[in-house]
């Protein structure tokens, strides 16, 4: 337990509550990526199931000032009455695979007074804006048309200017167009008879449960990876590693000693080599300059005695 007091240093409280936090971060981003996948789940059930149902009578479903309830959204309506062509709402900034173009809504006056807000589909503008004159128009007189049940939008962007919008409530269309439109509007899926020239369809959601469950896989991964590196950490210090952050300087008894070089043999030239030796070693290493002259007073005293 000793070993482990460093855990309440300052330094590494705060990096248990910074990990701690990342680990909370990455585990609600993956509960959102789960809950998202979810909800598409539930939406593909309910396209399907309102595709199998087939078409319905538009009054069956939708009605002034009521709002489009979530199970019937995409439900299949068929409707008859006549376009209101002079009250088209152009929807802007509609993209399809890169081109720019818009979506075109088109009241049609039912027999009862009130409206229902048709898409009749995607044009493609080249980057310019476009007004009601510069779309197709619908077929004239009486039409038939079936569509999807769509929600209305919220927020800012449903507001209308000049019969433009960027997104489609019935409710600020109706106010635009001083009409009684039914809650809610639909996508084209067909009309009768065909205009001259068709818009192209609106694109419908793929139904499949897009890349949610691994998003969400992915989260919880990055926050189990946090918390595994701050346990690595932990065994590191513990181990004599340097931990989240710097190790502290080593005192004079820690140090390790460096190791000194023995001391190297003097070498000996090579005239002290190729001379005979007759001399003893000097104890203690001292120089052949500092042996005794015995030799030579021997030989300095014979040459008197001749």
């Amino acid at each position: 337990m000793h070993s482990l007091r460093f855990l309440f240093s300052r330094r590494w409280i705060v990096f248990a509550l910074v990990v701690v936090f990342l680990a909370w971060v990455a585990w609600r981003l993956g509960e959102w990526q789960f809950h998202r996948l979810e909800d598409r789940k539930d939406r593909n059930a309910i396209i399907e199931r309102n595709e199998e149902a087939g078409p319905s009578p538009v009054e069956d479903v939708l009605a002034p000032g009521r709002p489009v309830a979530r199970p019937d959204e995409w439900r299949i309506v068929e409707a008859t009455g006549t376009y209101a062509v002079d009250d088209t709402v152009i929807v802007r900034y509609r993209t399809r695979e890169g081109e720019a173009g818009v979506n075109v809504v088109v009241p049609l006056e039912l027999a009862d007074g009130t409206s229902l807000l048709v898409d009749r589909g995607w044009y493609a503008t080249d980057n310019r804006g476009a007004t009601r004159e510069d779309v197709p128009a619908p077929p004239p007189g009486e039409v038939t048309v079936t569509g999807w049940v769509r929600q209305d939008a919220e927020g800012d962007s449903t507001q209308v200017t000049d019969k433009s919008t960027r997104a489609v409530d019935s409710q600020e269309i109706a106010q635009a167009l001083d009409r009684e439109v039914l809650g809610g509007w639909v996508d084209l899926r067909s009309e009768s008879p065909e205009p001259a020239t068709a818009l192209l369809p609106v694109e419908l959601p793929e139904l499949d449960n897009g890349p949610h469950f691994f998003y969400g896989l992915q989260w919880w991964f990055f926050g189990a990876l946090a918390i595994f590196g701050f346990f690595f950490l932990i065994y590191d210090e513990v181990r004599g590693g340097r931990g989240p952050g710097p190790s502290p300087a080593r005192g004079p008894a820690e140090r390790t000693p460096t190791p000194t070089a023995p001391p190297k043999k003097k070498r000996r030239t090579w005239r002290e080599m190729l001379e005979p030796d007759d001399e003893p070693d000097v104890p203690g290493g001292a120089e052949p300059s500092e042996r005794p002259q015995q030799a030579t007073v021997d030989r300095e005293h014979h040459a008197r005695q001749e």
